[in-house]
C-alpha cells in the first residue's frame, strides 16, 4: 500500500479523488526547528510548486512560499523497511549552508500537507472568493517525518534525507520500562521552563508526610523524612479522596506471571 492508497482524513478529499476531474493536488510543507533541538525556534513554510502553482498560497491563513525545494519518496509501504523519502532546497548563495552553519537540522520536524486547490484560502483567487475553502481538507493529518542526516550539499543544492520518528538515530524503544513502581520524582510538579506544561507527573502537593512504608509522619522531622515508596499503595494514602485522580506511573501488572 502506497501513501497515495491510504484513507484520507477529510471525507470532502475522499469526494474529491473519486471525480473524473478532481481539483488540482497540491503539497505543502512545514519545517520546525525547535530551540531545543536545533538552537532555534523557528518554522519555515514552503511549497513546491506542483500543478504548475508557481506563486505563494495561503492555506489556514499561513503564507507557503514558492520555493525550489524537490520532494521524493513518500510513498508508506506496509511491507519491508520504512521510507525514506529526501527533501531537497536549493542553496542560493550559500543560504542553506550558512543556515546550518548557525543551527544543526538534525531532527528537525518537516510536515506534509496534501489537500486540493478548490480548497486553499479565497485570498488565492482574483475574485477573492472561494466558497469551498475548508483547512481541514487534507489527506493526512500525521504525515510528519524527521531529518535524520544530510545526504549531499552542494553550492546549488541541499538535499535531506528523513525518517520516521520510530526510526531516527539514537531513538531507543520502549520510551518507558514495564516495571511495578511508579517512576516519578516524588512531589514533581510540571516544569513549565521545559515546556511540561501538561506533563505533571507526581503532583503531590498535600501537607501529610509518610515513610517509605506508607506509614504518616508526625514528628517535627516529619518533611525531612517525608518519603514515597513508589508503590500503588503509597499513591492511595496520598491522594485519598475519592474524587483525586490517582497519578500512579508504574504498571500494575508488571509481575504477573504468564
Amino acid at each position: 500500500m502506497t501513501s497515495t492508497q491510504v484513507s484520507p482524513s477529510s471525507s470532502k478529499i475522499s469526494e474529491e479523488i473519486q471525480k473524473l476531474e478532481p481539483s488540482a493536488i497540491i503539497e505543502l510543507f512545514e519545517l520546525k526547528l525547535t530551540l531545543a533541538v536545533n538552537g532555534v525556534d523557528q518554522t519555515y513554510y514552503y511549497h513546491a510548486g506542483t500543478n504548475e502553482l508557481k506563486s505563494n498560497i495561503v492555506f489556514n491563513g499561513v503564507t507557503y512560499v514558492a520555493a525550489p525545494v524537490q520532494v521524493k519518496g513518500f510513498d508508506k509501504k506496509t511491507k519491508g523497511t520504512l521510507p525514506r523519502p529526501t527533501f531537497s532546497v536549493a542553496n542560493a548563495d550559500n543560504a542553506i549552508t550558512n543556515l546550518m552553519l548557525l543551527y544543526s537540522p538534525l531532527n528537525a520536524e518537516l510536515k506534509r500537507i496534501q489537500t486540493c486547490k478548490k480548497f486553499i484560502d479565497a485570498v488565492n483567487f482574483s475574485s477573492g472568493t472561494n466558497a469551498t475553502a475548508d483547512p481541514t481538507a487534507i489527506f493526512q493529518t500525521d504525515d510528519i517525518w524527521y531529518i535524520d542526516r544530510v545526504a549531499s550539499e552542494t553550492p546549488e543544492l541541499v538535499t535531506f534525507e528523513l525518517t520516521a520518528r520510530i526510526n531516527l538515530q539514537n531513538l531507543r524503544l520502549p520510551k518507558r520500562q514495564i516495571v511495578e513502581y511508579c517512576p516519578w520524582k516524588y512531589r514533581s510538579p510540571a516544569d513549565a521552563a521545559l515546556g511540561q506544561a501538561g506533563s505533571v507527573e507526581c503532583g503531590y502537593k498535600g501537607l501529610k508526610c509518610f515513610d517509605a512504608n506508607d506509614n504518616e509522619l508526625t514528628g517535627d522531622d516529619k518533611q525531612a523524612l517525608d518519603k514515597c515508596g513508589h508503590r500503588y499503595s503509597s499513591c492511595l494514602v496520598r491522594f485519598s479522596s475519592v474524587d483525586e485522580i490517582v497519578p500512579f506511573g508504574g504498571f500494575l501488572n508488571a509481575r504477573l506471571q504468564m
